[in-house]
């Protein structure tokens, strides 16, 4: 049985890695915004072990530090997290027959890994895509918070960096090789209009959810491919270029 390191090849090791990256500078940033909102800083790096989902967290914050109710920011979280019931289905064959496989995979799945895993089509490297970028972006993520709670008290607003803007431009860097298919662009375009057109009236991720039915836009009848016109066969043994093809040119 191969390894997980021998499964992954060096373009999709290194795509997971520029998605860690991205997933670190993010951290920094929620835990800067945490911290200068008064929060303490225990707080955020609590909720990044135990929560691990990033919409759901600056959620939460954002209602805490603006004085609002602390259930209804956990269900507002809650509501954010919905989209993981049809991640969980997608998935559910990487994550192992055993509870503790499953239960820990599951605290692992999000938007980044569950995309990953669906990108591959056999089922070692859909596995090995998931672990490795789930355990890699978990291990980030917590690094940055770390980073960005110590540093926010000394920064009085950390929004002026635009560190929010990092993930965003990773995750378009990586989609855009995918947009030279037509079908994806077209489901992609759809998607993007549909996430845009509600964002202003919608709470955070609910956008996300809607713009799934760009999919359906890129499910139409594509242009078939122009065929061929069929070769005219030559008998073995028969030279075409020898001099009685010559003389039959000349006639």
């Amino acid at each position: 049985m191969r390894s997980i390191w021998q499964t992954l090849d060096r373009t999709l090791a290194r795509d997971i890695g520029l998605v860690c990256l991205a997933d670190t500078i993010v951290g920094v940033s929620f835990g800067a915004i945490a911290v200068s909102s008064g929060l303490p800083i225990w707080l955020p790096m609590l909720l990044s072990v135990v929560v691990f989902a990033g919409a759901a967290q600056f959620m939460f914050v954002g209602i805490i530090a603006s004085g609002g109710n602390p259930i209804a920011a956990v269900l507002a979280g809650l509501l954010v997290n919905a989209r993981h019931v049809p991640f969980g289905f997608a998935v559910g064959d990487v994550l192992g027959r055993r509870w503790a496989s499953r239960i820990v995979g599951s605290h692992l799945m999000i938007d980044e890994t569950v995309a990953f895993a669906l990108a591959q089509e056999e089922v070692a490297r859909r596995r090995a895509a998931y672990w490795v970028c789930g355990a890699g972006l978990f291990v980030c993520w917590n690094v940055g918070v770390a980073i960005g709670g110590v540093g926010g008290a000394a920064i009085s607003d950390p929004a002026v960096f635009g560190l929010d803007a990092a993930f965003p431009a990773v995750l378009l860097a990586l989609v855009l090789p995918s947009l030279r298919d037509r079908a994806v662009r077209r489901a992609t375009l759809v998607g993007v209009a549909i996430a845009l057109a509600t964002a202003p009236f919608l709470p955070a991720g609910l956008p996300v959810l809607l713009a799934l039915a760009g999919v359906l836009a890129g499910l139409g009848p594509t242009k078939p491919s122009e065929p061929t016109e069929p070769t005219e066969p030559t008998t073995p043994g028969r030279d075409d270029t020898g001099p009685g093809r010559e003389r039959e040119a000349a006639c």
